[in-house]
């Protein structure tokens, strides 16, 4: 496993109950700022076999991205579960869920 996919790995486990991070969010604390679509293809990839917290994870706009319905719906109750209120279209409040990167949690 590459560097940076490790590091993605550990801030996703990382990111508490009742927040998200955004896919750019976490590319530019791994290293690598413009990397967030290799940042989404590695939480599809390794979501299960690192048990991350996948849906934590959102788009810039803080909408949930996921296209299949079925994961969206997931996604979404997942979310609400901790505490986290979407909206119908699928919108998180970032000014209010969103995890600040220069907290000490992201020491790697």
């Amino acid at each position: 496993m590459n560097p940076f996919t490790e590091i993605v790995i550990q801030i996703i486990q990382k990111i508490p109950a009742g927040k998200v991070m955004t896919y750019g969010q976490i590319s530019k604390l791994a290293g690598n700022p413009r990397a967030a679509r290799q940042v989404a293809r590695i939480l599809h990839s390794m979501s299960r076999k690192h048990d991350l917290p996948w849906h934590r994870v959102i788009n810039a706009k803080g909408q949930i991205a996921m296209k299949d319905n079925e994961t969206r719906l997931e996604q979404k109750l997942r979310l609400e579960d901790e505490g986290i209120k979407v909206s119908g279209s699928g919108r998180i409040d970032l000014e209010i869920y969103q995890q600040p990167i220069n907290s000490d949690t992201w020491e790697i």
